[in-house]
């Protein structure tokens, strides 16, 4: 059954929380850029994720482990400065909190006061705990996030879907259960199956956002790139394609360059 959906001129934690309680779904994207980010906050998109995905699609790294601090918060400043209404989660990178939450607390807070985002996300459970609860001390929001959690691709040894075996399954819930307890405002559940997804997201109060989780959570995520056909390397089931613009930029380039070859470009009305 649709749910209205409210006009909301800003979108808040609160604001989130409110979809989850009236059943309005939740929409949210990737953005690294000013102008993209811009663009889908004009179309009305409720969350903008500063990825660190970004060392996939930006940098051409084959994992996310290398992006830096540092270009994180290049990123997220880019992205806050075309943002009128969407909530800007920034992704915390590897090694910036995992094993010591003073060092976990001192990269939310650089991010928070040189991007200007408005709240960050770890990836993990119970390991990462204590760097969540020190964050939220300086009243900074955290959205979790678990499942497939990319930057621990090493351990995994693959990006299959995550939690398909009961005791993983039951430590997914704990955590998730864990995370809202902890003070988490969203959870983001990646790759894991449909109806697991469905138990956590009937069982905590706080907004699952899915990719890769069916569509019986709060709300859903994907990599702006990947959703508007910039590139065709990366072909999972739960990608809905909604343009190619590989294609059509070829294209474009193509007839460029034919244009400029042929001096067709400029024209006599496109010049001084």
């Amino acid at each position: 059954m649709s749910v209205a959906k409210k006009d909301y001129k800003r979108v808040t934690t609160n604001t989130l929380s409110e979809m989850k309680q009236n059943g309005e779904k939740i929409s949210m994207l990737t953005a690294y850029d000013y102008t993209l980010a811009k663009i889908i906050d004009g179309g009305g998109i409720d969350i903008i994720l500063v990825g660190d995905s970004a060392s996939n699609v930006m940098a051409g790294h084959e994992t996310t482990l290398p992006i830096t601090l540092d270009q994180m918060i290049y990123h997220a400043a880019s992205v806050v400065r075309g943002v009128n209404r969407a909530l800007v989660v920034v992704d915390m990178p590897f090694g910036s909190y995992q094993g010591n939450s003073l060092e976990a607390l001192s990269s939310a807070i650089r991010i928070m006061k040189e991007s200007g985002g408005h709240s960050v996300k770890l990836e993990g459970g119970s390991e990462v705990i204590e760097s969540i609860e020190k964050i939220l001390t300086a009243g900074i929001p955290v959205m979790g996030h678990l499942g497939l959690t990319p930057q621990s691709i090493y351990k995994f040894g693959t990006y299959t879907v995550r939690a398909k075996e009961d005791i993983e399954a039951e430590k997914l819930l704990a955590d998730a259960k864990l995370l809202e307890k902890t003070g988490c405002f969203a959870l983001v559940l990646e790759k894991v199956p449909a109806k697991l997804a469905q138990k956590v997201a009937g069982s905590i109060n706080i907004p699952v956002i899915g990719i890769g989780a069916g569509n019986n959570v709060d709300g859903q995520v994907l990599v702006l790139h990947d959703m508007l056909g910039m590139n065709h390397e990366f072909n999972p089931r739960f990608l809905r394609r909604y343009l190619n613009l590989a294609n059509d930029i070829k294209g474009a380039v193509q007839s460029y360059v034919t244009d400029v070859k042929s001096s067709d470009f400029p024209n006599e009305k496109e010049q001084y």
